[in-house]
Protein backbone atom coordinates (compact mmCIF):
# COMPACT_ATOMS: atom_id res chain seq x y z
CA UNK A 1 0.00 0.00 0.00
CA UNK A 2 0.92 3.55 -0.46
CA UNK A 3 2.67 5.42 2.32
CA UNK A 4 1.31 8.42 1.48
CA UNK A 5 -2.28 6.92 1.74
CA UNK A 6 -1.46 4.95 4.54
CA UNK A 7 -0.45 8.26 6.13
CA UNK A 8 -3.47 10.30 5.05
CA UNK A 9 -5.98 7.88 5.85
CA UNK A 10 -4.45 8.26 9.55
CA UNK A 11 -4.78 11.58 9.55
CA UNK A 12 -8.28 11.71 8.37
CA UNK A 13 -9.34 9.47 11.00
CA UNK A 14 -8.43 12.19 13.62
CA UNK A 15 -11.41 13.32 12.81
CA UNK A 16 -13.35 10.23 14.06
CA UNK A 17 -14.82 9.98 17.63
CA UNK A 18 -12.45 6.64 18.12
CA UNK A 19 -9.13 5.37 16.30
CA UNK A 20 -9.39 2.53 13.64
CA UNK A 21 -9.23 -1.02 14.61
CA UNK A 22 -6.54 -1.43 12.73
CA UNK A 23 -4.24 0.78 15.13
CA UNK A 24 -1.45 -0.84 16.84
CA UNK A 25 -1.35 0.24 20.40
CA UNK A 26 1.55 2.81 19.21
CA UNK A 27 -0.55 4.16 16.59
CA UNK A 28 -3.73 4.62 19.37
CA UNK A 29 -1.72 6.07 21.65
CA UNK A 30 -0.20 8.63 19.22
CA UNK A 31 -4.21 9.29 17.93
CA UNK A 32 -5.28 9.94 21.73
CA UNK A 33 -2.75 12.49 22.17
CA UNK A 34 -3.29 14.14 18.77
CA UNK A 35 -6.85 14.01 19.92
CA UNK A 36 -5.95 15.76 22.80
CA UNK A 37 -6.58 12.60 25.47
CA UNK A 38 -3.32 12.67 27.08
CA UNK A 39 -4.43 10.79 30.10
CA UNK A 40 -5.45 7.83 27.46
CA UNK A 41 -2.67 7.98 26.02
CA UNK A 42 -0.46 7.74 28.60
CA UNK A 43 -2.85 4.66 29.82
CA UNK A 44 -1.87 2.83 26.58
CA UNK A 45 1.85 3.77 26.59
CA UNK A 46 2.31 2.79 29.95
CA UNK A 47 0.80 -0.86 28.85
CA UNK A 48 3.16 -1.27 26.43
CA UNK A 49 7.05 -2.58 27.87
CA UNK A 50 8.73 -2.01 24.58
CA UNK A 51 11.39 0.39 23.52
CA UNK A 52 8.83 1.75 21.45
CA UNK A 53 6.09 1.82 24.25
CA UNK A 54 9.01 3.66 26.39
CA UNK A 55 9.84 5.96 23.68
CA UNK A 56 6.02 7.56 23.40
CA UNK A 57 5.45 7.15 27.23
CA UNK A 58 8.59 10.11 27.04
CA UNK A 59 7.40 11.87 24.98
CA UNK A 60 4.16 12.32 26.89
CA UNK A 61 6.15 13.23 29.78
CA UNK A 62 8.04 15.86 27.30
CA UNK A 63 4.56 17.00 26.32
CA UNK A 64 3.22 17.56 30.14
CA UNK A 65 5.89 19.37 30.95
CA UNK A 66 7.74 16.52 33.41
CA UNK A 67 11.28 16.58 32.17
CA UNK A 68 12.96 14.66 34.45
CA UNK A 69 10.24 11.98 33.87
CA UNK A 70 10.78 12.37 30.31
CA UNK A 71 14.05 11.63 30.46
CA UNK A 72 13.61 8.50 31.96
CA UNK A 73 11.39 7.21 29.83
CA UNK A 74 13.78 8.04 26.85
CA UNK A 75 16.72 6.58 28.30
CA UNK A 76 14.50 3.35 28.98
CA UNK A 77 14.05 3.30 25.29
CA UNK A 78 17.48 3.86 24.76
CA UNK A 79 17.09 7.38 23.48
CA UNK A 80 18.34 11.22 23.91
CA UNK A 81 15.73 13.67 24.88
CA UNK A 82 15.26 15.16 21.50
CA UNK A 83 15.89 18.52 20.06
CA UNK A 84 13.15 19.26 17.93
CA UNK A 85 9.48 20.67 18.75
CA UNK A 86 6.79 18.27 20.06
CA UNK A 87 4.66 18.54 16.64
CA UNK A 88 8.18 17.08 14.77
CA UNK A 89 8.64 14.25 17.26
CA UNK A 90 4.99 13.23 16.78
CA UNK A 91 5.32 13.19 13.07
CA UNK A 92 8.16 11.06 13.23
CA UNK A 93 6.72 8.42 15.12
CA UNK A 94 3.89 8.63 13.21
CA UNK A 95 6.11 7.81 10.24
CA UNK A 96 8.15 5.52 12.03
CA UNK A 97 5.05 3.15 13.30
CA UNK A 98 3.27 3.18 10.27
CA UNK A 99 6.16 1.41 8.17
Amino acid sequence: MDKELVYEDFMRSLEQSDPPESCTPCLKALWYDKNENWNKAHQIAQAISTKDGYRIHAYLHRKEGDRSNAAYWYSRAGRTVPQISLGEEWESMIDYFLK
